[in-house]
């Protein structure tokens, strides 16, 4: 009889249960069975048979494809993309499961396969664009793409010596030339270019017209080893006076030794002087997500409400759901609550978001979801009926969106020319409030979803009866 095996590594232990090899490393990734303890990679004996098959196999529910998975996360930034933000890739999921934030299951390791409610979780995190940051680097192409800025410019920073590759990767261009090394760069770096160069003014390069120069082009390199600051210049970076920065020098051992200069006008280190105040949080890594904000219509009058890191998803049919999730304080989310649990749920007046215009709802917005993550943010989720989904009016405040909403009807007034709908008709005249309130919807009927074509001028319906309101 030969002898039995006392150790197992991954394949051996799923064959010795029965289930597949991405069933077991997603038990051990996530905790259902013990830890290796046997060495890296190899469990004892008594380690496997302890392990329950059935729950191991069940928890799997099947592998999600690197590139599914990158489109997740991409959707989980923003629709569209906010701006300086370049899709994830298939290779990025390899770099997030290096960093331990998912569990490699199959496939290549560059572009691995993951667990769909692993990366679910990922994406919902506060920090999901941070994390992206600090852990996939960016070829030239998506790094300016990250930065916002076009491919030539970024070429002249790179010759200019403001960033350097972090790393690179060997690509395979069989239609040109065959193998060629590309240099990555870190993510945070590019995030932390404009804050470390506030003398650049980045958002003039950030629009310059295609086919003219780079405005950096005139501009000499770098010195290797004397990308220097003056106190001044810190102080500039970290948004404070020069006097907080000799403070801080004083009260703090380990603030960079100068490099150069004089007593009275020390030189340090760029890079030094980053890392400092990025450790001490004196700066932070800009996440280039803007916030969404919601003026809300309560039984005590309006109410504004902040959400960081929107994603609004759209419904493309009128039966189905609009839905905007984004993190909140605790306050607020209690506000929303009581805001959205009437009969009738909320009025949404003026909805601003990334990617969006401005969207007013005229009633049934609700709270479908909380979610806490372990750091303790606070994520909530709101949907309403799509069909019910409108333009606000260009007024800053809103207007009261229950007012004003288009109807369907034939006649001369129909100013809808896309839609075979019979007719869309804004309402310029209220039954309570007379002409004191605007228009403050687009509505198409015929789908619920808001008419491009839809003519905003009240001459064209001046002599429309109004809605039932």
């Amino acid at each position: 009889m030969g002898k039995q095996r006392e150790f197992y590594d991954e394949q051996a232990a799923a064959g010795r249960l029965g289930v597949p090899v991405a069933a077991w490393r997603w038990a051990a990734g996530s905790g259902l069975v013990p830890p290796a303890d046997a060495g890296p990679g190899q469990w004892s004996r008594s380690a496997v048979d302890a392990a329950d098959a059935e729950g191991v196999r069940a928890a799997l529910r099947g592998p999600m494809a690197a590139g599914q998975a990158a489109d997740r996360l991409t959707e989980a930034l923003g629709e569209p993309l906010p701006r300086c933000r370049p899709r994830v890739t298939a290779a990025a999921v390899g770099h997030l499961v290096k960093a331990g934030l998912l569990v490699w299951l199959g496939g290549e390791a560059a572009c691995p396969d993951v667990h769909p409610d692993q990366l679910a979780a990922l994406a919902r995190r506060r920090d999901l664009p941070a994390l992206l940051d600090r852990h996939v680097p960016f070829g030239p192409d998506q790094a300016a793409v990250r930065l916002g800025v076009r491919r030539v410019d970024y070429d002249q920073i790179v010759r200019l010596g403001w960033i350097s590759p972090a790393g690179s990767v060997m690509i395979d261009y069989k239609s040109h030339g065959g193998w060629t090394k590309i240099p990555l760069y870190s993510g945070v770096d590019l995030a932390l270019l404009p804050v470390l160069r506030p003398g650049v003014d980045w958002e003039a390069l950030r629009t310059v017209p295609a086919g003219r120069r780079s405005p950096l082009a005139g501009l000499a390199p770098v010195a290797p080893g004397r990308d220097v600051v003056l106190l001044a210049e810190v102080a500039r970076i970290a948004r404070v006076g020069r006097a907080a920065v000799v403070n801080w020098r004083r009260k703090h051992s380990d603030f960079p030794a100068p490099v150069g200069g004089t007593d009275v006008h020390p030189e340090f280190d760029r890079n030094a002087v980053a890392a400092w105040l990025l450790d001490h949080d004196k700066i932070e890594i800009p996440s280039q997500i803007p916030p969404a904000m919601l003026l809300l219509d309560g039984a005590e009058g309006a109410t504004r409400l902040r959400l960081d890191g929107p994603l609004l998803l759209l419904a493309d049919d009128a039966e189905d759901k609009d839905q905007l999730a984004g993190w909140t304080t605790e306050d607020d989310a209690d506000t929303l609550a009581k805001l959205t649990a009437g009969e009738f749920g909320a009025s949404l007046r003026r909805l601003t978001v990334p990617g969006a215009a401005p969207l007013a709802v005229p009633g049934e917005v609700r709270l479908i979801d909380l979610f806490r993550n372990g750091s303790g943010g606070l994520k909530v989720t709101v949907a309403w009926p799509a069909a019910l989904r409108g333009a606000a009016s260009d007024r800053q405040a809103g207007g009261v969106v229950r007012h004003g909403v288009a109807y369907a009807g034939p006649g001369e007034a129909c100013v809808c020319k896309r839609h075979a709908c019979g007719g869309v008709v804004p309402v310029s005249w209220c039954a309570e409030h007379g002409a004191s309130v605007e228009p403050v919807l687009e509505w198409h009927p015929g789908g619920g979803i808001r008419c491009a074509h839809l003519a905003r001028s009240r001459s064209a319906a001046a002599t429309i009866a109004p809605a039932g309101v």
